[in-house]
């Protein structure tokens, strides 16, 4: 039998939610009706949501979308890799290592405060120009190390900080129980600090799956060059809509899902 206060609760949260679906429905519904009064509406439309070009395309653009998915596969797991190694470099306590610990820093300070396409257009243009035979002039391999590159980074100071939220209780706990300091940190401090910052690097996740976009400007043909391709066969930019919607489709879920992890993660801990 359901207390007096999980009724009111449960009543509350009702009525919160019909307000809320009665306010986005009264904003959509503003939108359906008043856009396409505007004078501009039918240029906008033919231009951007014709559904013929639209039909046409969207086939090559999933074909190509398949590049980004691939990209996206192989730079993940250096990624984590390489974020992981770096974080804990930066945890390094041992004097004689400070030079490890230090260009870790230096490392992250540096390709933290870059824009990603300035990383992608200085090595994706700057390596192969030194004359490397094929197939090492790739655009594909040397932009996937920009995106590897910064975004290892970021997630090396978000595992980073996982790690200083763990108490120094529990590394002393360990060593007072005969653990190294290296065994502390494997079998003690990670499998929690990684756990707590899953949520946070979901969405770094997320981003670099719509970051690899950026490659296009060195030469790859994913979805975003494709779309461009097709805008200037057909001088219609519906191809760009169609590899929006290509792109939700997979970082709405994600994100949702993220979302997800960190609100169950919140009422863990409260």
């Amino acid at each position: 039998m359901p207390s007096r206060r999980q009724i009111f609760e449960a009543r509350q949260r009702r009525r919160a939610n019909l307000i809320a679906a009665g306010s986005t429905g009264a904003v959509l519904l503003a939108l359906i009706v008043l856009v396409p009064l505007a004078p501009g509406w039918e240029a906008v439309q033919r231009s951007f949501f014709n559904g013929a070009v639209f039909a046409k395309t969207f086939p090559g653009l999933l074909n190509a979308f398949l590049m980004d998915i691939a990209i996206f596969a192989w730079c993940a797991p250096i990624i984590a890799a390489l974020g992981l190694a770096v974080a804990v470099a930066r945890d390094l306590r041992t004097p004689a290592l400070y030079p490890v610990k230090l260009l870790a820093i230096i490392y992250t300070d540096v390709f933290r405060g870059l824009p990603v396409i300035l990383v992608i257009y200085l090595i994706g243009f700057g390596i192969p120009g030194l004359g490397l035979p094929r197939p090492w002039n790739s655009p594909y391999i040397w932009g996937s190390l920009a995106l590897v590159l910064v975004y290892a980074a970021y997630v090396a100071e978000v595992i980073r900080s996982g790690i200083e939220s763990i108490h120094d209780s529990q590394r002393a706990a360990a060593l007072s129980l005969g653990l190294s300091s290296s065994d502390a940190m494997r079998f003690v401090i990670l499998p929690q600090a990684i756990r707590r910052v899953v949520p946070a690097n979901m969405n770094l996740f997320i981003a670099l799956q719509k970051d690899v976009a950026l490659l296009s400007f060195i030469g790859p043909v994913e979805i975003f060059r494709q779309a461009g391709v097709y805008k200037s066969l057909l001088a219609n930019f519906t191809p760009y809509v169609g590899a929006a919607l290509v792109f939700l489709a997979i970082t709405i879920p994600a994100t949702r899902y993220a979302d997800h992890l960190m609100n169950r993660q919140r009422k863990a801990r409260s």
